[in-house]
């Protein structure tokens, strides 16, 4: 039994990936695709992936994509160490959060993310180079292409930086019970959201769960587990790839 895992070290879904690998203590070969090199969009790539997007899993002979669905089948295929509740109605609790992550929290952060740190890669091409870029992604061209080589505008900022709020704001109430995670027992839901938080603590946007002491211990708590220092390795984090990173204040 074999695992090659194509991922990016700064890539968010690569991350929780890498998370649920260590926490099932699966050993794992990873190949490293640079992102705006376009290794992800290579026709070698798209023939694992054909959203051209990371990461994507081999187990042996199988292909599995969208990291959702790789954690998940993690989880089923090595029940030993369980990431998910015992029961069928526990695990409907749990996909309502993964699907909730998904749906707000994952695509807001992009915006922060490419607006902060990322849309230098873009500011020195032509708008016809910009565009050929976009029209080149087959999951996320609407994405790029809203973006523009000027960014993000601060309406959409704001917008974002409001979604991600009413997330954390949502863990802060689900965890004010006195749970120690986000359905009691440690499961894929922490693991899927953690990415996204260490994100916006990377780019100086801690300021959203300031005020939500339940959120702090949780992330506090989360730094401490094996599994998570072992997957967020030198590289992984925007601050250690790009050391011009401004601390830019919140969007008000």
């Amino acid at each position: 039994m074999s695992f090659v895992l194509y991922n990016a070290p700064q890539s968010t879904c690569s991350q929780k990936v890498r998370i649920c690998l260590w926490e099932k203590g699966l050993p794992f070969t990873e190949k490293k695709l640079d992102l705006f090199k376009g290794d992800q969009l290579t026709a070698e790539y798209k023939q694992l992936n054909p959203n051209g997007v990371v990461p994507t899993l081999l187990h042996d002979d199988e292909i599995i994509i969208d990291s959702s669905v790789i954690i998940e089948y993690l989880d089923e295929l090595f029940p030993e160490v369980p990431l998910s509740p015992a029961t069928p109605i526990g695990r409907a609790h749990m996909r309502e959060w993964l699907r909730f992550f998904e749906e707000v929290a994952a695509p807001a952060v992009r915006v922060p993310s490419y607006n902060r740190v990322f849309l230098r890669h873009f500011q020195a091409m032509t708008d016809e180079e910009f565009i050929a870029f976009g029209e080149s992604k087959p999951l996320r061209k609407d994405f790029f292409l809203k973006m523009g080589r000027k960014g993000y505008s601060d309406d959409e900022m704001r917008q974002a930086e409001s979604r991600l709020a009413m997330t954390i704001e949502r863990m802060e109430r689900r965890l004010d019970d006195g749970r120690p995670w986000l359905l009691g027992e440690y499961s894929l839901a922490d693991i899927c959201i953690i990415p996204v938080i260490i994100r916006l603590n990377d780019i100086s946007m801690s300021h959203l769960w300031s005020a939500q002491r339940h959120v702090g211990a949780w992330f506090a708590r989360f730094q401490e587990r094996e599994a998570l220092q072992k997957s967020f390795y030198f590289g992984s984090l925007l601050s250690e790839q790009y050391g011009d990173i401004e601390v830019n204040k919140p969007v008000s």
